[in-house]
């Protein structure tokens, strides 16, 4: 907000809907419910935020009361104008917590929710990049269950407990082996197109921390702005011209942790 020629009572009532609004909001809606004159502008304010959704070396998930489940998926979709076949899909990988409710709704059935989750756009399905990416977003032995892609053979020696479970190539399988995590995909895909209509890679990993922040914090929405405002007093937010010009990384929060694999 520093320097900002935008009236104070426009931030913090943009802070309170991008954290409170359950769908979130396309930059073009945010725009509208705030009066701003210019797209550009409730476009950088937008990305402000969501620069201050991702707290600055956060904590790893996964504890030993609960597993992880960890996969990845294509985001992206069909181009236009650049021939039949054409996509820009980019890798996204997701890590989630699974944990048993402490009192179920039904006597005598075992009832699994989703905790805290991580999202990150990875380079491949190979194994240096998957390994990084769990050991930057969860913690070591922690148990954590992966379909039997060849990718997550390196995790024990990393120090987790892995359980890969084979699948054959069956989705019901899949799906029916690692539930949380595929549901949130599912909805991750779904918002990104509902909301707002498909994202450019450039910029996904910001949408993605919006998710996580979003997805984190659903069982306690009106806390949001707190963590969000709390975090953006020692948060760096990009430039319009950092924005649209390449040279903003927008952050992931997830803390690197150096590789050390045998053979």
């Amino acid at each position: 907000m520093h320097g900002t020629r935008t009236p104070l009572l426009v931030w913090f009532w943009g802070a309170y809907l991008a954290t409170t609004h359950t769908p979130g909001l396309s930059a073009t809606q945010f725009q509208r419910q705030l009066g701003i004159k210019r797209y550009e502008t409730a476009f950088q304010i937008l990305h402000k935020l969501r620069a201050a959704m991702v707290r600055p070396g956060r904590d790893k998930i996964g504890t030993d009361s609960c597993h992880v489940e960890v996969d990845e998926t294509y985001v992206g979709g069909r181009t236009r104008g650049e021939g039949r076949g054409t996509t820009h899909k980019v890798m996204v990988a997701g890590a989630v917590e699974v944990r048993v409710l402490t009192k179920p709704r039904r006597k005598g059935k075992r009832q699994l929710y989703a905790g805290r989750l991580r999202l990150a756009l990875v380079a491949s399905r190979a194994g240096p990049a998957l390994e990084d990416f769990v050991q930057a977003a969860v913690e070591p032995g922690t148990t954590v269950v992966t379909d039997a892609w060849k990718g997550y053979n390196g995790l024990a020696a990393l120090g987790y407990t892995h359980h890969p479970i084979t699948i054959n190539g069956d989705q019901t399988r899949t799906e029916e082996s690692l539930p949380m995590v595929h549901l949130v995909f599912s909805n991750l895909k779904a918002w990104l197109l509902g909301t707002h209509h498909g994202v450019s890679a450039r910029h996904l990993p910001a949408y993605l921390n919006e998710f996580v922040f979003r997805f984190n914090r659903r069982f306690y929405p009106m806390t949001a702005v707190n963590s969000i405002l709390g975090i953006a007093m020692q948060a760096a937010g990009p430039t319009g011209e950092a924005l649209y010009d390449g040279s903003w990384t927008h952050p992931t929060g997830l803390v690197a942790t150096p590789s050390v694999r045998t053979g």
